[in-house]
């Protein structure tokens, strides 16, 4: 006669507490959406493009992006989101080329200039950086980030509050492979380490 040994019976784990804020009417609240979201690790890039209002002087436009990502090999295609309304999707609404520093972990001021809101002119941001001007997009490439990339707007598409600009890669280059990226976790910019 076989023995049974009798299978326990699992225990359910209790679903989390839901966090506090007015939901939509799909349910999740602003407060639960940005908490969960906080959770996944980012890379950090500074996004440019040269306003050529005034020709070669123009000004010079920057802001932090964690919303970047790779969206296509062939062809090379890349994607940032952008907020509504900001100056660089006001920019980029009337001129397609802008480019791409993947900041490293010394560029961690940079990052933070970059995302001041109610910031001095960008102009004076740029001023004591050391960048490259790109030949493709005329916008600057920092000199000590992992990597950097010049696009063309491909599409834009307006999502909920930004609008997700999909450009073509037409140069990439490493200026600083090797350093460790900067990583934005739950609010705050990171070290790898």
């Amino acid at each position: 006669m076989l023995k049974t040994t009798p299978v326990p019976t699992p225990v359910p784990t209790p679903a989390p507490a839901p966090l506090r804020g007015s939901p939509h009417a799909e349910g999740v609240s602003n407060d639960e959406f940005r908490a969960a979201m906080a959770r996944l690790t980012a890379g950090v890039c500074l996004i440019t493009a040269h306003e050529a209002a005034d020709g070669a002087r123009g000004e010079d436009v920057g802001m932090t992006a964690t919303a970047f990502m790779s969206v296509s090999l062939d062809p090379p295609l890349v994607l940032v989101s952008l907020r509504e309304g900001s100056r660089m999707d006001d920019l980029l609404a009337e001129q397609p080329l802008w480019a791409v520093s993947v900041l490293a972990d010394h560029q961690l001021q940079v990052a933070g200039r970059f995302a001041m809101k109610g910031r001095i002119s960008d102009r004076l941001l740029f001023a004591d950086l050391p960048y490259v001007r790109g030949e493709a997009s005329g916008a600057p490439l920092l000199t000590g980030a992992l990597a950097t990339l010049e696009c063309r707007t491909e599409n834009r598409v307006e999502a909920g509050d930004h609008t997700l600009v999909i450009g073509h890669v037409l140069t990439a280059a490493l200026p600083s492979p090797d350093s460790p990226p900067l990583t934005y976790f739950r609010g705050r910019y990171r070290h790898l380490g």
